[in-house]
């Protein structure tokens, strides 16, 4: 493995922060050498100094995603921290039910899965959306994945899985929505094309605002991302994520994750699930009607 001096440790954490607000510290030199090992190898680089000579360069925007794309954690699984799915299929699904049958929201429902990896959050969304709002009805849904890793947004487009992150799936789902592969994709499983249809992924740096979507969402999960920022790049990052959250939206973080405190905007409604502090119909409604 390479190694690395506290001095050059300091230039790398500072060109990473500046290209995706993400906060390396001090416990991180281990982790960095060992994910630029990777690039150093492919290169036939010897030493993290002349990688950082390479990187650093202005005309090394091409390298440089590789780089993010290297020392980025991209652990995820279908339904992660499911108390969240069961949320929306208990409490907030029959209240936008509701709303449409009354006229006081449209049957079009946009949510944004924020950091989504290998695509198995937005993948388990789209099959919720797809069961409780079905298109037949009149409902649009439409999920949008975005993430700073190309590498992991090609991964998610094929939606293609090992066979063993099916126990994560609810049977009715797995057996309507996931596909088992046999021959050459023996052990692997294929998300069926009506929901990945449900589904944009498009590469999108959270560091990077204004952020280019036009329309408002109903929900954004941006969960177990913000734990990689520090106070003024997580300000920031949220800031920029409300002003693409419909004034009756949520924003859901991580269980890891704390934004009480971050934006004087949000109104928790259950820990790591937020409303719009001046907006705050849906937080009554669940009041109301929700014994979650």
């Amino acid at each position: 493995m390479p190694m690395v001096t506290s001095a050059l440790f300091d230039q790398f954490r500072k060109l990473i922060y500046n290209e995706t607000g993400i906060w390396l510290g001090n416990s991180k030199t281990a982790l960095l050498c060992g994910r630029l090992s990777r690039r150093l190898r492919a290169l036939g680089m010897d030493t993290l100094a002349k990688y950082f000579s390479l990187v650093s360069g202005p005309d090394q925007q091409q390298e440089r995603a590789l780089m993010i794309d290297a020392i980025t954690t991209n652990e995820t699984h279908f339904f992660r921290e499911n108390v969240h799915f069961a949320f929306f299929a208990q409490s907030i699904f029959p209240i936008w039910r509701r709303q449409a049958e009354a006229g006081r929201r449209s049957r079009r429902i946009r949510i944004w899965s924020a950091g989504c990896s290998s695509g198995e959050e937005p993948y388990s969304l789209a099959m919720m959306l797809a069961k409780s709002f079905p298109s037949a009805e009149g409902w649009v849904t439409r999920v949008l994945a975005t993430d700073i890793s190309r590498r992991m947004l090609a991964t998610a487009r094929e939606g293609i899985y090992d066979i063993s992150k099916s126990r994560a799936i609810p049977p009715d789902f797995l057996r309507k929505y996931m596909l088992k592969g046999s021959a050459s994709q023996e052990g692997c499983m294929k998300v069926a094309r009506e929901i990945r249809q449900l589904v944009d992924f498009e590469f999108l740096n959270l560091n990077c605002q204004p952020y280019p979507m036009s329309e408002a969402f109903d929900a954004i999960f941006c969960r177990n991302v913000l734990i990689y920022f520090n106070a003024a790049s997580k300000n920031r990052v949220v800031e920029g994520l409300l002003e693409h959250l419909s004034p009756s939206g949520l924003l859901l973080s991580g269980h890891a994750e704390s934004l009480c405190g971050v934006n004087s905007r949000l109104l928790p409604i259950l820990p790591t699930v937020y409303a719009l502090r001046e907006k705050d119909s849906i937080a009554l409604e669940l009041r109301i009607n929700s014994s979650f």
